[in-house]
Formats: structure tokens, C-alpha cells, sequence
């Protein structure tokens, strides 16, 4: 045993429904042989065996728990943790395009792996999960059998676990720019550079549900990224999308997914700041029939909750002022520090101070490749939402 993590008795309830975070504040006593990353045993004030996980005195989260059973944690522990989750996906059908590993949802706390046609790309997001790195992407080879496997460890919050920023292979090279398939429509992927890993693989399911209400629409999205909602509403019939972002790489790419799938013809892109253009478009009265939001998310932190929401009132407001009567508001938040009946309320405050009455027509969250597990409140975060503006 390379440690033993004794909890403070008032930690226990919270941590007896299921979430595997242990903070600073909420334990007793430390006693850890190895150096940070360790796997450690926790133990009750009573001192029963409570689970494994691993530690890291430099985190507020100082354990993260793989397992409340007593068994090793070593190579064949990840071996079948990962095949568990690969026979999740295949059961819900989810082989092709899809989010492999969920970290907390499957039991994987800091690591996130995506599938893209038949290439994998790995996120190690906490230091004790980045030490099993290289047991990851082998087992992976040997369950799914991807052509190649890359990671993505490029992103801050790595930096609050004391890990370095990389990116990079951890199989044979392979173009890292390929097409994928979504809904019948062909996407352009770029996965060492792309946010996130490359593509938002959480929204596919809301994207084909836009299409009765994008029909002979003219359209405006804010924060378009690679275009695929903006593909997918010209696919649905949509008369014509201007389509806005402030990436000049992610515009470069959303209009070649537009030509790739023949839709350029109804499709304008514009490289801007989307607050300034929905400020300045709203003050001058243009309208469309439907504006789309798909903005990233704005609070990484729960001191950033009010700044985030500020600006989730602030886009939705300057949308709704430019909606025609009868048109519709299809509005997202991944932000997971604002709960789903916060986002509601932003709206509806939005709709109230841009005097607009709204019904809603349809709310989804996350695919099933996705898990949320109730109390895991970081699971639940994706919120799309359309409301008919009358």
C-alpha cells in the first residue's frame, strides 16, 4: 500500500452517494509513502475500508477514487475498466464517432478518450490518471483496434494538477486531419488542433433536431466553430446561414465542410467578435427567422459563475431582439457550473428584458455516449435548448 487517507466523519455522507472527488478540506489524515499520482487506500473515521484512488497533494481535489472495492489498481484494472466502457458503447450503438471514456461517469476520473471514424484521441487531465498514460493507449489498441491514437494534454486545467502542456502522438503517426460522417453529412476533423479534441461529438443528436425548424429559414449562428450546425440547418432546407465566429482556422474549416457536402452556395461566413456583432446588428434592427447559439463555455471556475452568466443573458437577449415573430431560439450552454434550471431562468430573464414572449419547443441534453450520473453534478453539463419567439 502506497498510502492511507483517513476522512473527517462530516465528508462521509457527501462522498456515500457516489462522488469520487475528495477535497483537501475533508480529510483527517494523510499518511503517503509514494509521491504525488500514488495510488492510496481511504479509510472512514472509523477506520473501514472507504476505496482506491489516487493522490496529489499539489490538487484541492487531493483523491480522486477509481473503486470502492479492495483490488489492485494496475494494468488489468484499466484493461477491464476500459473494455466495460467500450461494451457500453457498442451495446448503445455508439462505434463509429463517439465519446469512449467519460472520466467520472465511467469510473475513469481524469481521463477522456474520443473516437473520430478510426482514430482515437486520449485526454490524461489529472497527474495520478497521466500516469497510467501509456497502459491507456495499449489497452485501448487491444479492445478497440483504432489505426492510431493521439493526446490531447494541451489543456490548462492540467497546469492546477502540476502537469505539463502536450500534445502528440502515442501510436504511429497518421494524418490529423481526416472527414468523419455525421448525420449523412461529411465533416472536416482536425484533432491536433481542433478545440477540445478536435470536434464537439456531444451535439449530434440536437443537430439533427433543428431540422423542421430551420425549414426555409433564414438563419444566423453565433459561435459556429467547424460549421456543423451550419451544415446541418443548410441540409435541412434553411434558405440561407450566415454563420459568425472569431477563429480565422475554425471559419477556414466550416467553409470547407460547407463545400464538402455541396452547401456553400447558402452559407456566408464572417470572422468577428459574436457579442460586438449581435450588439451592433440588434441596435440596428436586422432580423432573421431563426438565431442559433452555440457559444464555449464561459465559466471554468465557480468565481466566473457570475461573469457567465452575465454573458449567457447578454447573447440571448441580443438574439431574441432580432428573431421575427413566429421564428426560433436555438440556444446551448456546456458551461457545467450552470445547472439546467439556471440556464432556463437566464432565458426567460432574457426574453422578459427583450420584451419577447417564448414558449419552449423542444430541451435535450447529452448523447448516451455522454453518462450523466446524478451525482456527479460535472456529468450533467450540455443544455440545448429551442424556444419559439411569438
Amino acid at each position: 500500500m502506497a498510502g492511507k487517507i483517513i476522512l473527517k466523519k462530516e465528508a462521509e455522507k457527501r462522498l456515500r452517494s457516489g462522488h469520487p472527488w475528495i477535497f483537501a478540506g475533508e480529510i483527517a489524515s494523510e499518511q503517503v509513502q509514494e509521491g504525488p499520482g500514488a495510488v492510496v487506500d481511504v479509510f472512514s473515521s472509523a477506520q473501514k475500508f472507504w476505496g482506491r484512488g489516487y493522490w496529489n497533494p499539489q490538487s484541492q481535489i487531493r483523491v480522486r477514487l477509481l473503486t470502492r472495492k479492495d483490488e489492485p489498481v494496475n494494468e488489468d484494472f484499466f484493461f477491464r475498466r476500459l473494455e466495460q466502457c467500450w461494451n457500453y458503447r457498442k451495446r448503445i450503438g455508439y462505434t463509429e464517432n463517439c465519446r469512449v471514456v467519460f472520466a467520472e461517469a465511467d469510473q475513469l476520473p481524469g481521463l477522456i478518450v474520443d473516437k473520430f471514424g478510426d482514430y482515437m484521441v486520449i485526454q490524461t487531465l489529472s497527474l495520478g490518471m497521466d500516469r497510467w498514460k501509456a497502459t491507456i493507449a495499449e489497452a485501448l489498441q487491444h479492445i478497440v483496434h483504432p489505426a492510431g491514437i493521439y493526446e490531447r494534454n494541451d489543456a490548462p486545467v492540467r497546469e492546477l494538477e502540476g502537469l505539463p502542456l502536450v500534445k502528440g502522438f502515442l501510436s504511429a503517426p497518421f494524418p490529423t486531419t481526416f472527414q468523419i460522417e455525421e448525420n449523412g453529412l461529411k465533416f472536416w476533423v482536425d484533432i491536433a488542433n481542433g478545440q477540445k479534441t478536435g470536434y464537439f461529438l456531444d451535439q449530434h443528436l440536437n443537430r439533427q433536431a433543428i431540422a423542421p425548424f430551420v425549414q426555409d429559414a433564414e438563419v444566423l449562428e453565433a459561435f459556429c466553430y467547424t460549421g456543423s450546425f451550419t451544415c446541418h440547418a443548410a441540409a435541412a432546407g434553411a434558405t440561407h446561414i450566415t454563420a459568425i465566429d472569431a477563429s480565422a482556422e475554425a471559419l477556414r474549416l466550416a467553409r470547407e465542410n460547407a463545400r464538402l457536402n455541396g452547401l456553400a452556395s447558402r452559407c456566408s461566413f464572417l470572422e468577428a467578435n459574436a457579442f460586438d456583432i449581435l450588439k451592433q446588428w440588434a441596435a440596428e434592427k436586422r432580423k432573421f427567422d431563426v438565431v442559433m447559439l452555440d457559444p464555449p463555455a464561459f465559466a471554468k471556475s465557480r468565481q466566473q459563475m457570475q461573469s457567465a452568466i452575465t454573458g449567457y443573458k447578454e447573447i440571448n437577449l441580443r438574439a431574441l431582439k432580432m428573431i421575427r415573430p413566429g421564428g426560433f431560439l436555438i440556444t446551448s450552454s456546456c458551461t457545467n457550473l450552470v445547472p439546467a434550471d439556471v440556464f432556463l431562468q437566464i432565458i426567460q430573464q432574457a426574453a422578459f428584458d427583450a420584451r419577447r414572449q417564448i414558449r419552449q419547443v423542444f430541451f435535450h441534453t447529452q448523447p448516451p455516449d455522454h453518462p450523466i450520473v446524478w451525482t456527479i453534478e460535472s456529468t450533467a453539463y450540455l443544455k440545448f435548448l429551442i424556444v419559439q419567439v411569438l
